[in-house]
This record gives C-alpha cells, structure tokens and sequence, in this order.
C-alpha cells in the first residue's frame, strides 16, 4: 500500500502544479479525416462528457512482440488482464472496471467483434492484430452508443491501418522466453495513379507458455485494397487467423490435484496443466493426451464506403462478413471423469447410446476422444451520418446485424466403441440472433462555455437456441438506452463534464445454461475533469453504476473454462479514476494512473449448509478496490527510449460471498522496455530494436482464478455440508522478449 499513498500523494502535487501551467489554446478540427470516419461514430471527443482513453500505435509498438493486444492495454486506467498461459501468447482477457470482457463491448472500424452468443472476445483468433491496428479507444462506463452487444463496463473500439500514401514494406522478427517468437510482414503499394492502394500483413506466432504444454501455434493476415480521393473512401478489409493452442483453461486446482496425488503446492508446482490427463483402469497416471487444443479458425470480410458530401455532411456505410469454424478436441478419461469429476462424460448414456457389451461384459462408461465444434455465421451492415454546422454536431448511426450458430459433439476414437463410427454426433443444436440498433446523437454549443450532449438509442434482439444445456429458447428483448450530459468550457484544454446514461444487455449463451436468466440494466454517473496543457494532461472523474438484476461472474466455471454468471439483484460501483501525462524534465514523461473503487452487491443471499442466510452487502466478484499504473519514459537521445511500466491489482475476491478462501492476493508487475532506432543514412532501410523485460522483479502471483462450492450429503447423510474449492492461474516470472522491425 506504500506505493499506493506515494502514487496518490504524487497525484496531487501534480494537479496543484498544473493549477499554475497556462494551458495550450486547443480548436476542434472542423471535419474528421476520411480513414476516421469509420469510427467517428461511436466515439467519444475531448469535450463529450464520457470517461475515456486513447491509445495510439506508436505508443505499443515498442511493445508489440507477440502479446495480445488486452495485454498491451494492461497500463490503461481501471484495466486488469490476465493470461490462461500466463506469458501474454493464447487466450488473454481484460476486465475494465471489475467487469469481464463479456461487458465490454467491442468494434473493429464500428463492426461489431464480440461474439453474437457468448458475448466474449476472443483475441487469440485474430493473433498480432495490433500490428494492423492505427489507435483504439477505451471509454470507462456505459459510454456512447455504439454497435453490436451493449457496454455495461467498457467499450473498446479499434481502426484499422489508415490508407498510406507512401509504399513501405516492413520486415519484424521476435524472440524470447518459452520458446516464443514471432515474425510480420507488412507492405503498402503506397497511392497508385494517386487513388488506389493495396496493403497487407501476414504474421506468424509460436510460443510453448509459461504453463506447461500451454502452447500456441498462431496465423494471422490482413489485405486492404482502397480508393481514395478528396471526399470519398471505399475500403475492402480481409482478415483473420488460424490458432491451434493447447487447452490450459481450467487453472491450478489444488483440490482435484490432491486428489490424484500430485504436489498442489502453488508456490511448487505452479506450472502444472491438468487438460488432458490420462489414467488407466486403476487410477494410476500415464500421462498427457498430446492433442488436447482447441483449434478455431475464424476469417472476417469488411466493405467500407465514406463520403464527405459537403463540408457539413459526411457519411459511412458498412457492409461485413465473419465466417468462423472450430474445435476442442478433448480426451474424456473414465476414471479421471467418474471418480474425481463425477462428470457423467464417460457414460454412454450421457452420448445417448446404448451400453455395449465387449466380450460377453456389458460396459457402462469408455474413454474416448470428442470434438466439440461451433461453426458460426456472422453478416449485417453498419452505417453513419455526421452532420456539422454551428453550434450543432449531429450524428445518426446503427446497425443490423444476423448470427447463425451450429453447435455439434462428434466421436473420433472410443476404447469400447460397440456400434460407434468416427464422425458420429453425440449432440447437435444449432441458434439465430438478430440484432437491430439505431441511435441519434447530438452536441449543441449553447454558448462559449456550455455544451450539451444527448443521445438516444434503440436496440431490438431477438434470439433462439434448441442446445440440451440452454433448453428451448427464443426471447425477444427491445431497450432502450438514452445518455445525456453536460461539458463545461472552463478554459480552452480544460472542461469539466457529468453524464447520466442507461444501458439494457441481454443474458449470453453461457447464462441460459446456467438458469433462467433476467436481461440486467444500469444507470451510469460519470462526473469529470479534464485539462490539457504545455507538457501535460490531467483527467479526474467519479463514477457511480447502479445495476439491476446484474449478471455478475459467480467464480465458477463451465465444463470449457468459460466464467460462469448469475442475477444478483442490487449492485453498485463507486470509483475515483485519476490519470496523467507529466512532462517531468526535457527527456523525462511520467503516465500515472489510479483508480479506487468500491463495488457491492445489496443485501446478497447464499444457501450454505443448506440454509439460505443473509450475507447483507458483499463485495462483487472480480473488483479489486485499487488499480494503478504508471508508465516512466526516458529518452536520452533522439534514438533510444527506455519505459519502466508498474502495475498494481488490489485485493479482490473470486466469489460474491466473501469467502476467505477466495481471496486473491495483491500484486505488483513491473516491465523495462527498451527501443533503439539505428541513425539512418545514405538510402538505407530503417531499423528499430526492441526489448521487453516482464516482470522484473520475477514477482510471483496470480492475476485470475476461480473460486466454486457444491453440497456434500454423501459424507455425512442426513446433514448438507457446503465445500468450497479454489484454482488460479499463475503467470509467469522474469520472461523476456526481444526484436528488431526494418522498415524499406
């Protein structure tokens, strides 16, 4: 907590500092580059009374080495993430405001990315993205209206590489810890004839995980084919990946580690990964199924056309396209399954077969291999019209968007297969979902001071599964989610601003499953001020999240490793976010950053020992009261940048009761990057080094876990006793990655 008091008290040096620093004059540029028009919709500007931040390509590119894209955004305000193999490479995630990424929506160019059913974004099948990716923007809170899923913790929206006018090719190389590399090309053709341009990347990432067998073997593209001209851009975007990674999921159990005879000693055996452990007939281990991954290849087409009709109008219609298929493939193992799971995988009757009989003896259960698939469709259009004159900035915008989910089992191998073929389906259902939103937004300049902001979306969604866990569905859901706020021109570069918006969001596939879910709604605050001036920026705000019937994270998990959720009823959110850019000295930039939260569920109820008692007001799952970041740069010369990023998580707990056990630890992460840019001369090619040491302190932690319970009335009959049970995922040590880009 020292760190913590210094950072605060640093803080507020630094605001009373800036009190008296004259603020650089700031003017609103009057029309929107073309390239940016794809996401002027949906995002937020300096005056808009929204919680945001920018994040820029130069910023991460020193970073940008083969770890995902939540993992370069780890030292933004408010933003926790975390990694299954615990080095940066495979399934990562990113919780903005103790919300899960399935709350935070997300938009690649204003089209939709997160997935139509689960909700969740899955970065691993677009790998080294944020090497196509000009800047994004995190905005903290419902924010403005935007497409596809909505906002109840963030809204993250990305643009795409902007249309160069100069041709280049880029050759980036990098190598580190766990066997990790990575290798990108990229080219643009520059404008041909002064209008066309083709440009593209393939990118390629290899890494073994700091988890044991938590491999990832990943393929990336990205083709762009553009026509410019003074008012018009039309875009055609192709892109997406291929990911083969080795399941690593389901965490560090110390539980079902004793209870196979493995050391469940964290600190010892923090690497150990249970997917695809094998056992014979007795119980005694022989090893590891070696193909146990889940393979996901998913390709994404976008058509864009803007147009600046007139100085005061300017459109953008999109038309987009996701095509994804996909497997886990996993080893089901009877014994492991009936007697440490108590998972009823391993009976036939669970495939809906008949018993067999081998050799006269009729057989129960079987080991065998399964491949669970989904293959999707996601199609629909986007579009845009911003309109400017005065004292009015009106934009009008939405969106509709159809999935199409085929869910199915198929058998491969069984030890006993009786009348199994391979290929066979033990389970099959297929969903729809449409979505419909349309949203109106506006800013009057009432005077040289006051700006007022509205905006009024409409959001109908329709959706229909027939899957044995999900049961019959088909609801229908129609919200609507109006914002309103104000800004107040203190001084050009400053302003301070208050909101109020509500935001509606529908259950996901995974709460269907899980129960009968409530849609859960939200009334955002969001009071703040920014200032801008010579050599620094400082944003403070306060928020306040009253949710109804929220679908807060339970700790549990699915049988795939997903985050389980549940309605709560009443809950709340209370923050102070603070961050900063602070010109220390002539070559020294200090970023700061902290956020202070309480989050609580009201009046919360939990059945142990099976009585339903009143826990009062508990403290929401996965919201750590304390998150800071900083971010020091130093640049000795014009061509060497060294940053010494820290990170720190508060305590948090995995459950929504509170329980002891629960808790996750503290930590504190500290990373060193270096960049090195070789003077050029005489023609020759620009060459950049880069380094990255993670964690430096070789800190030992963990970033995520996941907490369960479950009613034992066999030990003891005639009594329920409630027994809880924890896993984590530890993330690695001291690792290090190191590269170079050159540039033709």
């Amino acid at each position: 907590m020292k760190t913590i008091f210094a950072l605060l008290a640093t803080l507020g040096l630094a605001i009373q500092t800036s009190a008296q620093q004259t603020p650089a004059d700031s003017t609103q540029m009057d029309s929107i580059r073309l390239d940016e028009v794809l996401v002027a919709a949906v995002r937020a500007q300096q005056e808009s009374p929204v919680t945001f931040s920018n994040l820029k390509a130069e910023r991460i590119q020193s970073r940008n080495l083969g770890q995902d894209i939540p993992i370069l955004m780890n030292y933004l305000p408010s933003v926790v993430t975390t990694s299954d193999a615990g080095a940066g490479v495979g399934y990562t995630g990113i919780r903005v405001r103790g919300s899960d990424a399935t709350r935070v929506n997300v938009t690649i160019n204003g089209v939709p990315y997160n997935d139509a059913e689960s909700h969740g974004t899955f970065w691993v099948n677009m790998p080294d993205f944020a090497s196509s990716t000009e800047n994004l923007q995190l905005q903290r809170g419902v924010g403005t209206s935007t497409n596809g899923a909505g906002a109840f913790g963030a809204s993250l929206n990305l643009l795409t590489d902007a249309v160069s006018r100069d041709p280049y090719a880029s050759l980036a190389g990098s190598a580190g810890s766990f066997n990790t590399h990575k290798a990108t090309l990229k080219f643009s053709s520059g404008l041909l004839k002064d209008h066309f341009e083709v440009s593209g990347r393939l990118s390629r990432i290899r890494s073994d995980g700091y988890i044991d067998r938590a491999t990832s073997d990943l393929d990336s593209y990205f083709l762009q084919g553009a026509y410019l001209d003074d008012n018009t851009l039309v875009k055609a975007l192709l892109f997406g990946g291929h990911e083969i990674t080795y399941q690593s999921w389901y965490g560090f159990d110390p539980a079902t580690l004793a209870a196979i005879g493995v050391e469940n000693d964290l600190e010892e055996n923090r690497r150990f990964n249970i997917a695809g452990i094998q056992f014979d007939p007795d119980g005694n281990f022989e090893g590891f199924y070696e193909n146990q991954v889940d393979n996901y290849k998913q390709d994404h087409f976008q058509l864009h056309w803007n147009e600046r009709w007139t100085g005061d109008l300017q459109t953008s219609l999109a038309l987009h396209y996701t095509r994804g298929r996909g497997f886990f493939e996993e080893y089901v193992d009877e014994w492991y399954y009936t007697n440490i799971l108590f998972a009823p995988d391993a009976f036939y009757a669970f495939l809906g077969l008949e018993n067999p009989v081998i050799d006269g003896e009729e057989q129960a259960t079987t080991d065998y291999i399964r491949r669970r698939w989904l293959d999707n469709d996601f199609l629909g259009t986007v579009f845009s019209a911003i309109y400017n004159r005065g004292p009015l900035e009106l934009t009008v915008g939405g969106g509709w968007n159809t999935y199409r989910g085929d869910h199915f089992g198929e058998l491969i191998w069984a030890r006993y297969a009786g009348s199994l073929e391979r290929g066979d389906r033990y389970y099959e259902d297929d969903s729809r979902k449409e979505d419909l939103n349309v949203f109106a937004k506006a800013n009057y300049e009432l005077d040289s001071h006051w700006r007022f902001f509205a905006d009024l979306q409409y959001r109908g969604v329709a959706y229909e599964a027939n899957g044995v866990e999900t049961g019959l569905v088909d609801d229908t859901f129609r919200f609507f989610n109006p914002k309103l706020g104000l800004t107040y021109r203190i001084r050009p570069g400053q302003n301070i601003y208050f909101s109020y918006a509500v935001a509606n969001r529908e259950p996901n596939r995974n709460d269907y499953e899980s129960g009968n879910p409530r849609p859960e709604r939200l009334n955002d605050f969001e009071l703040g001020w920014r200032r801008a001036g010579e050599g620094m920026s400082l944003n403070a705000n306060v928020y306040y999240m009253r949710y109804k019937d929220q679908l807060v994270l339970t700790g549990q998990l699915n049988d795939v490793g997903a985050p389980l959720r549940a309605n709560v009823g009443d809950s709340y959110r209370l923050g102070l976010e603070i961050d900063a850019d602070l010109k220390l000295a002539s070559r020294l930039r200090w970023q700061p950053n902290i956020a202070l939260s309480v989050n609580r569920n009201v009046d919360y109820f939990f059945r142990r020992d099976g009585e339903l008692t009143g826990l009062g007001n508990t403290e929401i799952a996965y919201s750590p009261g304390v998150v800071a970041g900083s971010r020091l740069v130093w640049t000795p010369t014009g061509n060497l940048q060294a940053a010494v990023l820290t990170k720190y998580v508060g305590d948090q707990y995995m459950s929504n009761i509170e329980a002891a056990r629960s808790r996750l630890d503290a930590y504190t992460q500290t990373d060193l990057n270096l960049e090195y840019r070789l003077p050029v001369s005489g023609g020759f090619p620009e060459i950049t080094l880069t380094a990255l040491v993670n964690n430096i302190f070789d800190a030992r932690f963990s970033s995520n876990g996941y907490f369960y319970t479950f009613d034992d009335d066999f030990s003891n009959p005639g009594t329920i006793t409630t027994v809880e049970g924890v896993g984590y995922y530890p993330q690695a040590g001291i690792h290090f990655l190191a590269g170079a880009r050159v540039q033709f």
